[in-house]
């Protein structure tokens, strides 16, 4: 056998193992590798539901849609999805609704449409209201009303109205204040509960009770007189306590 010869029976032997090596390959390994990356691809889907909860927050976990659990602070797991997903909720937080204003850039500036009301003797004031509040129930807050801070601003607005349409001018102005200020609170949270917000109202400040621009100096000098007065009274009472029981004692 020459060389010609020999060289192209091995290349044909080489080429024949080579075939068959193929073939070994596609039989052997293909299966193994699939199941290896199959494997990864679960891990990673399996991985995706973990989450963390932080200090101050609270986890809401839905299935298919729906409110399914609640967890605490920490590093938790829920089903990836599409089974379970979650909402992780800041409940520590403490959260803004101004009435009657907006604070811009430490600019105030106030809303005639929201801040104009009338009185219980039909006067005109403008309010403005300040409210802090934060979330008492995820679930609640998540699932049962559509935009539930929205519905806080529109509900304090309407809660001021109704207190202060209910008193008289000189009533929510002066010595009245803190009692209208505590029932637009009071109906507030009344209105949040019904509407299902899963809001809590932590504070409710009657910044400004002012009449129109027109009036505002005329009746801010009625309110300063208001005041004198009770100051009188008071230095008057204060008087007659200390001369009294010493002319009492005097006398006898």
């Amino acid at each position: 056998m020459d060389n010609s010869e020999f060289g192209s029976g091995a290349s044909s032997a080489l080429g024949s193992l080579i075939e068959d090596m193929q073939k070994m390959f596609k039989t052997v390994s293909r299966p193994p590798m699939l199941l290896a990356l199959g494997g990864i691809a679960l891990v990673l889907w399996l991985a995706s539901g973990l989450y963390m909860v932080g200090p101050g927050e609270q986890g809401v976990v839905r299935q298919f849609g729906k409110m399914h659990s609640q967890t605490g602070p920490g590093l938790r797991y829920h089903l990836p999805p599409p089974i379970q997903s979650r909402d992780v909720v800041n409940v520590a937080g403490v959260r803004r609704a101004e009435i009657g204003f907006r604070s811009e850039g430490g600019q105030t500036r106030v809303i005639d449409e929201e801040s104009l009301m009338l009185t219980g003797d039909e006067n005109i004031v403008a309010g403005q209201l300040f409210v802090q509040y934060v979330i008492k129930d995820p679930s609640v807050f998540l699932f049962r009303a559509r935009d539930p801070e929205q519905i806080l601003t529109t509900a304090a607005e309407v809660a001021l109205r109704n207190v202060v349409g209910r008193n008289t001018i000189d009533f929510t102005m002066t010595d009245g204040r803190f009692q209208v200020q505590e029932q637009t609170k009071e109906q507030l949270q009344r209105l949040l509960d019904d509407y299902q917000t899963g809001l809590l109202a932590t504070e409710v400040r009657l910044l400004v009770v002012d009449p129109p621009l027109d009036v505002k100096d005329a009746f801010h000098d009625v309110v300063r007189a208001w005041e004198d007065r009770e100051r009188l009274i008071q230095e008057a009472r204060g008087f007659a306590e200390d001369v009294l029981p010493r002319s009492r004692g005097e006398a006898a």
